[in-house]
């Protein structure tokens, strides 16, 4: 399993890479030098909370949206996830969820 500090680098990657930003500009924006960028991004270290937030401003998200890491869990957390998200869902949510699914799997 993945660490929250490299789920974190991870997602901050993701994004850096949507907007087509290299570490070297990213890290121009923020302040910092791009090894530093390149350490967040790998997970070898935990940017403060003032990086934080110039990290997603730069990236023009909310601060939020970098934690928004779930997707790049391992398979068997993210069916763990699931599982635990529809055993708290009403039986006909239950139904949609996975007559939606099964589209996805033919």
């Amino acid at each position: 399993m993945k660490s929250t500090k490299e789920l974190l680098g991870a997602r901050i990657k993701e994004l850096r890479k949507s907007c087509g930003f290299s570490q070297e500009h990213l890290a121009e924006i923020v302040g910092v030098e791009p090894k530093h960028i390149s350490r967040i991004e790998v997970g070898s270290s935990y940017p403060s909370l003032n990086r934080v937030e110039l990290i997603a401003k730069a990236l023009g998200r909310p601060i939020k949206d970098l934690f928004d890491f779930i997707h790049l869990e391992s398979p068997d957390i993210r069916v763990e996830n699931m599982e635990n998200m529809m055993k708290g869902m009403k039986e006909e949510h239950q139904r949609l969820v996975y007559r939606i699914v099964s589209v996805f799997r033919e």
